[in-house]
């Protein structure tokens, strides 16, 4: 099995969310492909990607070719993986910056979803993900989560709809209670 792990925390020793993604990989086992989107921050799409994407392949300049390489990585990442393990800090009630501009970059009309008479459909099918989410005081589900169900959407979006949410939330009042219990979901998982 592969396992694409992506981190969106800024934070590296003190983040819930990468001992979550930890013991997560840990728990899976397999090779791993690590994303860290701290460490080397995404592009931001530009108007030559754009440009780029809707160009055919066989049509696109070397300045094409290469506007696109960072999203062409990503989804090469994606597309290898059989799991994707996402750890998701909640920051003022959304999704860090950094994991939208992967979510920007993973998005590629005719690769990795297209269109059809009947809507959009996702070409990243038979995969399975699972979203690690801490959180300080944002608790998970509820009215002000915006990030867990945008980046469920996302990835049903992309074809992926085998999604699990593992919680640690609200841990500026019951970190200890909230991290164990988190654990404990890990510990459950299927291999």
């Amino acid at each position: 099995m592969t396992i694409l792990r992506i981190d969106a925390s800024a934070r590296h020793d003190a983040s819930v969310s990468r001992k979550l993604t930890d013991r997560i990989v840990a728990r899976l086992g397999g090779e791993v492909i690590h994303r860290d989107l701290a460490e080397t921050p995404p592009q931001l799409v530009t108007e030559e990607m754009i440009g780029s994407y809707f160009t055919p392949p066989a049509d696109r300049s070397a300045d094409q070719t290469a506007a696109i390489a960072a999203s062409g990585a990503v989804v090469a990442e994606l597309q290898a993986a059989d799991t994707i393990v996402i750890g998701m800090p909640i920051y003022n009630f959304g999704v860090p910056a950094a994991l939208k501009a992967w979510a920007d970059l993973a998005a590629r009309v005719g690769v990795t979803f297209q269109y059809s008479a009947d809507g959009p459909k996702g070409l990243l099918e038979d995969k399975r993900a699972i979203i690690a989410v801490a959180s300080g005081g944002t608790e998970s589900g509820s009215d002000i989560d915006w990030a867990t169900p945008w980046l469920k959407f996302f990835l049903g979006f992309l074809g992926i709809t085998d999604v699990q949410v593992i919680t640690a939330d609200q841990l500026n009042v019951e970190a200890e209670t909230k991290i164990e219990a988190a654990y404990s979901d890990i510990d459950a998982l299927a291999a």
